[in-house]
């Protein structure tokens, strides 16, 4: 399969230093927090053992700079016999704008019903916990921890021309995009903030990402 991945005519020498003083923040953070977030893993885990039969990590292959396939770790939040096709056809559509957001109270773009995941995916994936284990996929270099989210391969088929500028990129864990929304923003919107990122990148926003997602982490903003 073909990817039209647009591409910058050259890279100029100071966004070269900003690159590497992006991936020791990156590595140097992960290394950092290791220490912390193994033992949260490790409860993280054998909560997912005790609560739902079935494996603990969700493992999916993704696409991300370049059009390179990567496979990335979550852990697993969702029932093992959820409609997963419901999931890949609601998500083409919202890619093409052709679904409506849903929520309480509150715009939800998500295909996941109650019913799909178990009570501790349901508490993980609003406080994104099940979000951990990417720091396996930053240590590799397949992820970096501020960049537009990794992309879903059967999303990418539907993608239009301009939607691909969003793979420039390594994928992030989190982004401009999922400060100002996350689940709650419609895809054109989302790849406006992402295009919106890769054009203005430098290490005081990553910075000031990092510092939003703490904030919406805490008042689970978008979450869903």
């Amino acid at each position: 399969m073909d990817y039209e991945i647009i591409k910058r005519p050259h890279v100029a020498p100071n966004r070269l230093i900003y690159l590497s003083a992006k991936r020791i923040l990156d590595v140097s953070i992960c290394l950092v927090i290791l220490p912390c977030i193994v033992p949260l893993m490790i409860v993280c885990a054998l909560a997912i053992y005790l609560d739902s039969p079935g494996p603990i990590l969700f493992v999916q292959e993704r696409m991300g700079k370049g059009g390179r396939l990567f496979k990335m770790y979550k852990f697993r939040t969702m029932i093992l016999d959820h409609d997963q096709h419901h999931c890949q056809a609601f998500m083409n559509a919202y890619v093409r704008a052709e679904v409506e957001p849903r929520g309480h109270g509150k715009t939800l773009f998500k295909p996941i019903k109650r019913g799909d995941t178990f009570r501790v995916g349901r508490m993980m994936r609003k406080l994104s916990l099940d979000e951990l284990p990417q720091v396996i996929n930053v240590l590799k270099g397949d992820m970096s921890i501020v960049g537009p989210r990794p992309n879903v391969l059967w999303e990418v088929e539907a993608y239009r021309p301009w939607h691909y500028e969003r793979m420039e990129v390594l994928p992030g864990i989190t982004g401009l995009a999922q400060v100002r929304g996350r689940s709650s923003i419609d895809f054109a919107c989302l790849v406006r903030n992402d295009i919106e990122y890769i054009e203005n990148q430098s290490m005081s926003l990553d910075l000031k990402i990092l510092w939003w997602t703490f904030l919406s982490t805490l008042t689970g903003k978008g979450a869903g």
